[in-house]
């Protein structure tokens, strides 16, 4: 009976789409810059295609997510968001021209932007604050799981089919398709909880939520970074959380450096393809009860922990040399990745108004995509500069302060559930 408090049917399909969207994402990622090279791209046009495609997801989850919001609707964005990031596969099959790449890939990433404050706000809906980590990490670990069989997935067929790369694009549409056919049995959850709506001066809607009115318009013109607004009217909560979070994006470089690292010490292809697959088992085995354990001790407790794990992997990543360090060091980098992925979504959806959520998430989802870019470029500016361990040591260094700001500074405030 404890378990139909929070798994419900809405969290089940959502993260079973999640699950197969990242069977065809993850299919691709580990032979997407090497397709990419086959087809006549340079590695600086692959970087300007990948920075292009993952700013337009970053900035897109703010706009949507507040649209979401003002919308008072969840599946049609979760729904479409899903669908382009499927037909955008196939599409980079077709045709091999590099503006027609351009746009499939940029299409698969806004659709990514489309969908994913929405359906963060659609989980958090679905559940009461002191089940927010369990909901998260259900969804985490499914998320995950998607992430490890794509790989596998691609090792399996490349073992048969050497160099066929094309035909990978055509089969990871298959799982998106399954993806699509799931979002259709999703339904927009339509409660009092979710505000009282009146008509308030010059056509605009007032929604009541926890004892506010929240004035948005509902027939006027939304500017697409109308949701950077929200900043200040957030909760000082909140202030205090992303201004830590976007911190620790800053330090937090792209997976790509840690089997960068791996391939610095002479390990083969399929060894590092091994090592990441090992390390998304991990995450998605820890995800869920790292969540309901974080339902427990808190959520905030989680998430420090998380990032002091963090600080510890990275530091000693500068210095590991043999298999097994490195084996060690990504199981450890699982957990940290279980305490903190969808915790910190949690926390944010905790600090929010319900009538607020996607707007939040969506917030910090756009933020933290510029500082990532910025923390991958700074990490490899680091990297030819003055070495992998000293921008491995950095970035642990720094991480650990963040922790340190949460864990002592972050305390005069207080939230529903942290």
């Amino acid at each position: 009976m404890k378990t139909k408090k929070f798994l419900t049917r809405t969290v089940l399909l959502v993260s079973f789409v999640s699950l197969f969207t990242d069977i065809a994402s993850e299919m691709l990622y580990p032979i997407m810059p090497v397709y990419l090279k086959s087809i006549g791209f340079s590695v600086l046009l692959i970087g300007i295609l990948e920075g292009v495609a993952e700013a337009t997801a970053g900035l897109s989850k703010g706009y949507f997510g507040h649209l979401s919001d003002i919308k008072k609707r969840r599946v049609p964005f979760v729904r479409a968001g899903y669908m382009l990031s499927a037909f955008s596969k196939p599409m980079m099959a077709v045709l091999t021209f590099p503006l027609w790449i351009f746009f499939a890939r940029t299409l698969d990433r806004f659709g990514k932007g489309i969908r994913t404050s929405a359906r963060d706000a659609m989980l958090s809906d679905e559940t009461t604050p002191e089940h927010k980590g369990k909901v998260f990490g259900f969804h985490r670990s499914m998320d995950t799981t998607g992430a490890a069989i794509g790989p596998i997935l691609a090792l399996i067929y490349l073992w048969f089919y050497p160099g066929q790369y094309k035909w990978m694009f055509v089969i990871a549409f298959v799982p998106g398709l399954i993806a699509i056919a799931l979002t259709f049995l999703l339904k927009d959850k339509v409660t009092g909880s979710q505000g009282h709506k009146v008509t308030g001066p010059q056509g605009h809607r007032v929604t009541k939520s926890q004892g506010r009115h929240i004035i948005t318009s509902s027939n006027h013109h939304i500017g697409f970074f109308s949701y950077l607004k929200y900043w200040s009217r957030a909760s000082s909560g909140f202030r205090f959380l992303v201004a830590g979070l976007l911190a620790f994006t800053l330090f937090n470089s792209s997976d790509a450096f840690l089997l960068l690292a791996l391939k610095e010490q002479n390990l083969s292809d399929t060894m590092m393809i091994g090592v990441y697959i090992f390390y998304n088992l991990v995450y998605a085995f820890f995800a869920y009860p790292v969540g309901v354990l974080a339902d427990r001790i808190g959520l905030r407790t989680m998430m420090i922990i998380g990032l002091f794990l963090f600080a510890f992997v990275y530091t000693a990543m500068g210095f590991a040399s043999t298999l097994t360090i490195f084996g060690l060091l990504f199981f450890l980098y699982g957990i940290y990745a279980a305490c903190t992925e969808g915790i910190s979504k949690a926390l944010i959806s905790n600090m929010a108004d319900q009538a607020d959520t996607a707007t939040a998430i969506g917030f910090f989802n756009s933020l933290a995509s510029i500082f990532t870019l910025l923390a991958s470029s700074l990490a490899g500016v680091l990297w030819y500069s003055i070495g992998p361990k000293a921008m491995f040591m950095i970035s642990g260094i720094g991480v650990f302060a963040v922790a340190c700001y949460l864990l002592f500074v972050w305390n005069h405030f207080t939230v529903r559930k942290v």
